[in-house]
């Protein structure tokens, strides 16, 4: 079948951010399908060179439609709204363009995806299947971003009109899963597939050629709490500048690492120098590629997922606790819900207080200085990362819902 497939932020493989689109559609490519993703130029490395309009690519088998359209995590709410209209507009008007399609696939976020796509279904008269990767608007409005009532109510009701025009809904967790049932959407048609592991990505063996510790090696045979993400506001990872501070009471040798950016990233490089931690037991590095990434959470003894004290936030499906996984790392997270529970379940990581530095602290310094729990720990991860979150069976699973959407409209 011809799949359009709408998403707002695609990474290519040698991108610095999730690729969950990437790997999902290249994995429908080798099962024979015909797969056109459009996209914005957001997650594409500068050497991509794209144009200011359209720029049409082909990685992989996968034909990319990208649209330029600026957009910045340190952007202000109201001008990441005009960015995601920008897009919806320019991403409706080019489904428009595709011929032969056959089923539409929309993923958030942004909730504003789900236009181009019901303009796709109706266009092309085929079902569309609506991909839910966090619950908009319930988000925004739990971090105040989202405070006028009257885009509270339009929020809502698009959210609404996503999941009624949507044949099925993919959600990435059981939380996400639930928040849609509440909005009156039949259970029998929400499958759960999270986000995945991908281990030929991730799993490096060894450490002499390990590329992170050859351009760094004082960080060899150190313990290492790798934070690799986005410094946003819902990501609270000044949080681990109070770690780091405390954690000169245990063993000023344990280091965190922190690769990336973000609109919150001037402040907490602020903050960790007026804690006096920056460059002594912290250092703040620019997001890289996943091919690197792979040789740092190889380097690295434990990685850390963190997000701010709100429950909605709970329910995420982050990429880098799967990805800490497909490299046989245990993940440290400081919330609660289905990913806290898996670590408690299978002991594949460490479950840490929300917003309380120093029992935080000691628990990641007992943890990370006893080598029968950080091996088994390992051997968890690696279990969970061949098996539950193995990207080729979930990759499967998608296709099979997508196959039986289209045979049964």
């Amino acid at each position: 079948m011809h799949i359009l497939y709408i998403h707002q932020y695609f990474v290519p493989p040698d991108g610095s951010s999730g690729t969950r689109s990437y790997e999902m559609a290249k994995r429908l490519v080798r099962s024979g399908h015909n797969v056109t993703m459009i996209t914005s130029d957001t997650g594409f490395p500068e050497h991509y060179e794209l144009a200011n309009g359209m720029t049409s690519l082909d990685i992989d088998g996968i034909k990319l439609r990208i649209l330029k359209v600026p957009y910045s995590n340190y952007f202000s709410f109201s001008r990441r709204i005009f960015a995601f209209m920008h897009f919806c507009i320019k991403a409706a008007w080019q489904s428009l363009l595709e011929k032969d399609v056959d089923l539409v696939f929309a993923t958030s976020t942004p909730l504003t995806v789900a236009i181009p796509g019901i303009v796709g279904k109706i266009w092309h008269r085929c079902p569309m299947v609506f991909e839910v990767r966090d619950l908009w608007p319930d988000v925004p409005i739990a971090i105040g971003a989202l405070k006028n009532p009257i885009s509270i109510f339009l929020a809502k009701k698009l959210e609404l009109l996503a999941y009624r025009n949507s044949k099925r809904i993919v959600a990435l967790s059981p939380g996400m899963a639930s928040g849609v049932m509440k909005c009156g959407y039949p259970k029998n048609q929400i499958a759960v597939i999270p986000n995945c592991c991908d281990v030929d990505v991730f799993r490096v063996q060894g450490s002499d050629k390990n590329e992170f510790l050859i351009d760094y090696p004082d960080f060899k045979n150190k313990k290492l709490v790798l934070y690799a993400g986005t410094m946003g506001i819902v990501n609270g990872v000044d949080y681990l500048v109070d770690i780091a501070k405390e954690m000169y009471v245990f063993d000023e040798n344990i280091y965190f690492l922190i690769f990336g950016d973000g609109r919150e990233g001037v402040k907490i490089k602020e903050k960790a120098k007026q804690k006096a931690v920056l460059d002594k037991n912290l250092w703040i590095f620019p997001p890289v590629s996943k091919p690197y990434l792979s040789h740092i959470l190889n380097a690295a003894t434990v990685s850390i997922s963190l997000v701010v004290d709100i429950p909605e936030m709970w329910n995420n499906s982050a990429n880098k606790f799967f990805d800490s996984l497909a490299a046989g790392c245990p993940i440290i997270v400081n919330y609660k819900g289905w990913q806290a529970d898996f670590i408690n379940d299978t002991g594949a990581g460490l479950v840490i207080p929300a917003k309380d530095a120093y029992p935080a602290a000691k628990k990641i310094f007992e943890f990370v200085t006893d080598s029968e729990k950080l091996f088994n720990a390992r051997q968890a991860a690696i279990l969970a990362a061949d098996t539950t979150f193995n990207r080729d069976l979930l990759a499967a699973q998608l296709e099979s819902l997508l196959s039986s959407t289209l045979v049964s409209n």
